[in-house]
C-alpha cells in the first residue's frame, strides 16, 4: 500500500514535469537555439540494459489467461475487449506484436540497446519483439501514420550531463535529472499479452532515470498511460533495467504470444 501511495504521489509530480515537454520542445534556453539532444543530455542512457522482473511476474513473464486484468484500471469497454481477445485471430491477422506497442513494451522481459541515431534522435531497440523506438528532441521529425511505437517527443530534465539519478523511487528527482518522453500517434495495442487494450487515442508519458544501486548501474522508467477509451484513470508502472557490460546477450527475436498459462477465464 505504501508503494502505491508513493507511485501516485510521484505521478502528480511527473505529469507536471512531462507537461513541460510540449512547451519546451520549440524554444531554446535563454532565448538562443537549444542544444542538440545529445549535447544537452543530463544523463547517459546509452548502452545495453536488461529488465529485472521483481514484480507482476505472472503478468510479465507468461501470457495471462483471457479475462485476467487484475490491477488494471480498465472500464467496461476495456473489459469487454479483453474478454473477447482471440490469440489465434491475432496470429492470423499478423497482429502478434500488439503487446509490443509503446504503451506496453517496457514491461516486457527483455534487453534494450540505447544509442544516438543522430544528434537529436535517441534510439531504443529491443531484443524481445525486435522493436525500435525513436525519442526526438527539439521538435525534429514529423508524425507519420500511426504505428505501434507512435511518435515520441523528448526533453532532458534538470541536472548536469553524465551524472547519476536519484535511485529507486526517485522518479528522476536526483541531481542529474532524467529524460521525459511523451508519445502519441499510437496504433491500438495491448497493455498485456492477453489482449487488455489501449486505443489509438492513448497518450504515453515516461520518465527515464539512471542511478547507481547495489553495485550496479540501472535505469528506472516510470510509465503513465492515459486512455479515456479503455481506462478509468492513468495506468502507472515503474520498471527497472540493469546495465550490462556489452551487448553480447542482445538477441533480437520476433513477437510471439505464448499460449495462456491457464485456458479458462479468470473470475473477478
Amino acid at each position: 500500500m505504501h508503494r502505491r501511495w508513493a507511485i501516485a504521489a510521484a505521478c502528480i509530480a511527473l505529469v507536471a514535469s512531462t507537461a513541460s515537454v510540449e512547451a519546451g520542445l520549440q524554444r531554446g534556453r535563454g532565448g538562443g537555439p537549444p542544444p542538440s539532444g545529445q549535447a544537452g543530455a543530463t544523463t547517459d542512457l546509452t548502452g545495453t540494459w536488461v529488465s529485472v522482473v521483481t514484480e507482476d511476474w505472472l503478468w510479465r513473464m507468461v501470457t495471462p489467461p483471457v479475462g485476467d486484468y487484475a490491477s488494471l484500471p480498465i472500464n467496461a469497454a476495456g473489459r469487454a475487449a479483453a474478454d473477447a481477445w482471440d490469440r489465434e485471430g491475432d496470429i492470423a491477422n499478423g497482429d502478434e506484436c500488439k503487446a509490443w506497442g509503446a504503451a506496453g513494451l517496457m514491461r516486457m522481459p527483455m534487453r534494450v540497446r540505447i544509442g544516438w541515431e543522430d544528434e537529436n534522435t535517441l534510439r531504443l531497440d529491443t531484443d524481445s519483439g525486435a522493436q525500435t523506438r525513436r525519442f526526438r528532441f527539439n521538435g525534429t521529425g514529423e508524425p507519420a501514420a500511426s504505428s505501434l511505437q507512435g511518435f515520441s517527443e523528448a526533453q532532458w530534465e534538470g541536472g548536469n550531463a553524465g551524472g547519476g539519478g536519484g535511485g529507486f523511487g526517485s522518479f528522476g528527482r536526483g541531481a542529474a535529472g532524467g529524460l521525459s518522453v511523451v508519445t502519441t500517434n499510437l496504433a491500438p495495442g495491448y497493455l498485456r499479452k492477453n489482449g487488455v487494450p489501449y486505443s489509438g487515442n492513448a497518450v504515453l508519458r515516461e520518465f527515464y532515470d539512471r542511478h547507481s544501486d547495489f553495485g550496479d548501474e540501472w535505469f528506472t522508467v516510470t510509465t503513465i498511460v492515459e486512455d479515456p477509451a479503455y481506462l478509468t484513470q492513468p495506468f502507472i508502472t515503474s520498471t527497472h533495467f540493469k546495465r550490462e557490460p556489452d551487448d553480447s546477450a542482445f538477441d533480437p527475436a520476433p513477437c510471439f504470444t505464448d499460449p495462456p498459462l491457464i485456458d479458462a477465464p479468470v473470475e473477478n
